[in-house]
């Protein structure tokens, strides 16, 4: 039977008959769909397939000797094994005796989360020519949007870097969470650029996120335009908690880069304010034309906003259009 093919979220081909395949790193979302393209692999193969799953915990000597047995009901077999980094050491002998003699109709995945428990092993499987690994690590920086244009193109779609960043921002760092936007996006509107608008547009509803906007035109003077999204904010359904925890989110990262020392990497500067490293040149844009007394006047005003809207304020959205109006000025006074 000739081996399976398939390409892993990296895009290296698997070929995991007769292999093992290691999966290793914190990344549990990447993890699983390198495990779920060599199930789809074996399967391409054999319809037939077993397919079985346990936890390195719950590993013995004889449930090792089972899963890497051939089955009486499938000459084909695919066994994942979550945790490997609980695995006892006892099982380390055996489970490197399989991997430098797999057998040629068994995929064996053996999944690591990372860290140092159980590196001993990793180490040992590694040094084998049996063992294919397939690494994940947490993306840092840009490589967020990277990872949102390869998820893009994976569905057949284009997004530009900006409308990556916005959607980086109102999705959160979560890959899973991301890789549902993208898809959304890319199968509510096939053949279309996925650009800013679009994303916003698609966003517009999350009051999270249309707090940021209107705490982005505030803080760089444009009362207008804040208070015209503001008002529209609250007329579909916006929760004024929301926009005031947006407001208190963005001073405090724009207050900790002001008093941040000078010379840092963006890459420092970004673990130092709580941002990813692609928002600190944006930060630094909104940071020209306040000073500290400024920041600090704004810092109390989104406090006494946050107050007033959590105390049943008798007009929330009129409290907040005070705080518009207050942070406009205290820039102007910077």
């Amino acid at each position: 039977m000739p081996a399976p093919t398939a390409t892993s979220p990296s895009g290296q081909a698997l070929q995991p008959l007769g292999r093992v395949v290691l999966v290793s790193g914190p990344e549990e979302f990447l993890n699983e769909r390198v495990v779920t393209a060599v199930r789809a692999a074996v399967r391409r193969a054999d319809p037939e397939a077993e397919v079985s799953a346990t936890d390195g915990q719950q590993l013995t000597p004889g449930t090792l000797g089972e899963l890497s047995a051939p089955s009486l009901f499938s000459t084909t077999r695919c066994v994942v094994v979550r945790g490997v980094q609980d695995v006892d050491d006892s099982l380390f002998d055996g489970l490197v005796a399989y991997a430098e003699a797999p057998e040629p109709d068994i995929a064996l995945v053996l999944v690591h989360e990372g860290g140092q428990k159980g590196a001993g092993l990793l180490n040992r499987l590694r040094k084998l020519p049996g063992v294919e690994e397939h690494k994940s690590e947490k993306p840092k920086g840009n490589a967020y949007l990277d990872f949102v244009g390869v998820e893009a193109r994976s569905h057949g779609a284009r997004i530009d870097r900006d409308a990556a960043e916005y959607l980086v921002r109102a999705v959160g760092s979560d890959l899973r969470g991301l890789a549902a936007a993208v898809q959304q996006l890319a199968d509510d509107y096939p053949q279309e650029q996925l650009t800013t608008e679009l994303v916003r547009r698609y966003y517009a509803g999350r009051a999270d996120v249309k707090g940021f906007d209107i705490a982005d035109l505030a803080m760089a003077g444009h009362p207008a335009e804040a208070l015209a999204e503001l008002r529209w904010a609250m007329e579909t359904g916006g929760e004024a908690p929301a926009i005031t925890g947006a407001f208190a989110f963005k001073v405090r990262q724009l207050a900790r880069l002001k008093g941040a020392p000078r010379g840092q990497r963006d890459a420092d500067l970004a673990r130092e304010i709580g941002a990813a490293p692609f928002m600190v040149r944006k930060l630094r844009d909104q940071l020209r034309g306040w000073d500290e007394d400024g920041l600090a006047t704004v810092v109390r005003a989104v406090a006494t906003a946050d107050a007033a809207v959590k105390g049943n304020a008798a007009d929330p959205a009129y409290e907040l259009e005070r705080l518009v109006l207050a942070i406009v000025r205290a820039r102007g006074a910077g």
